[in-house]
């Protein structure tokens, strides 16, 4: 029988944990990705023996030779993904299978172990259950997860590491954007690309973001909220920002998003738009779509919104466009009607406010 068939997971709970009164305190504002909840999902992989000792334990920092893999040669893959909490006190994942998948194959891409999606999913749901008094009551509040995983071996030599780490830890979080789903400014990079054919844009690797900060602080200094990466080849196809999809909507009611080439992130957000967009009779089309023609659609009147999405901002306008070619605004420069649709249908079906035709929602109490 295959061990990992049976792995079990040890559980550790905290032996001092945050008091209820402190924890109140700090969820009740938390922003993002500043308050960390008591525990954290922990499995091990040895290569020979594979996946084992899984245990929620208490969350702590980590003890990690200065020879260990990740540090030098950047084995590393992660995730994003929410709990939310419903209507009638119960805890609900969004279509956390899809997240599972797509962390087996940034795995593959990355010589890594693959996980199998059983103890992915479980580690989360655990760490959900004994953490979930964490999830913030407010408006827009959900206990944002980021399972991770790193190469862990302690060696010098540019090959797969033999020994990997996987973790889960859990954030209490609000809104990503201040001000909340206000329309957003983005700026063209001219200099810098996020990904190109044949390299690891399709993986969620902390290479990829490492690779946008340059550019995300570049847009920061001129302004803007966000920075969008054309293409490596001809450096004229809108890709994505720096970890949001796109969207393009104009006045014939189609859609528009790029096309899944490896070259971007198939972001879980992304899909379920494409499917809620079609259940609505929308043309939607994956397709490619030049800088200029963007430039040229916003200008005539064509395209009437532009919108960015991914699991932590969940829907955002894109209201403002700016480059070293002078910029541009997309309609009003606020939200669109079918920007506002899609997000208030997604949070909708996310919170259990709205019936679930495909099933995303999985509700764990």
């Amino acid at each position: 029988m295959n061990a990992e068939a049976t792995l079990s997971f040890d559980i550790r709970e905290h032996g001092a944990p945050v008091p209820a009164s402190e924890r109140t305190e700090r969820i009740a504002d938390p922003g993002f990705g500043k308050v960390f909840t008591d525990h954290m999902a922990v499995i091990r992989y040895t290569e020979g023996t594979g996946w084992h000792d899984a245990r929620i334990q208490a969350r702590e920092p980590l003890t990690m030779d200065p020879a260990a893999a990740v540090l030098h040669y950047a084995q590393e893959i992660f995730e994003g993904m929410k709990a939310y909490r419903l209507g009638d006190g119960g805890t609900a994942l969004f279509r956390p299978d899809q997240n599972a998948r797509r962390f087996r194959q940034s795995a593959a891409r990355m010589a890594m172990p693959e996980l199998p999606e059983s103890l992915f999913l479980e580690s989360v749901e655990r760490l959900v259950e004994i953490d979930r008094e964490w999830i913030p009551h407010m408006d827009g509040g959900a206990l944002y997860l980021r399972p991770f995983m790193f190469a862990s071996e302690t060696f010098l030599g540019v090959r797969p590491a033999k020994e990997y780490l996987y973790m889960v830890i859990a954030s209490s979080v609000g809104a990503y954007f201040k001000g909340g789903a206000k329309a957003i400014s983005i700026w063209v990079s001219d200099d810098y690309t996020r990904a190109a054919p044949g390299g690891t844009g399709a993986a969620k690797c902390g290479g990829n973001y490492a690779a946008s900060l340059v550019a995300q602080a570049e847009a920061i200094e001129r302004g803007c909220d966000q920075v969008v990466f054309l293409d490596a080849a001809e450096h004229k196809w809108v890709e994505e920002l720096g970890g949001m999809n796109l969207f393009f909507v104009f006045e014939d009611g189609s859609v528009v998003t790029p096309p899944l080439k490896g070259t971007i992130l198939p972001g879980i957000t992304r899909d379920s738009i494409l499917t809620l967009l079609r259940d609505d009779g929308i043309t939607v089309r994956e397709e490619g779509y030049g800088i200029d023609q963007w430039r040229a659609d916003a200008d005539s009147g064509k395209l009437v919104e532009s919108f960015a999405c991914g699991t932590a901002a969940v829907v955002t306008p894109v209201g403002t466009v700016k480059s070293t070619a002078g910029d541009f605004q997309i309609g009003s420069g606020g939200t669109g009607q079918i920007t506002q649709r899609m997000r208030d249908r997604l949070v909708a079906i996310q919170r259990g406010e709205a019936p679930d035709p495909h099933d995303w929602v999985k509700r764990l109490f």
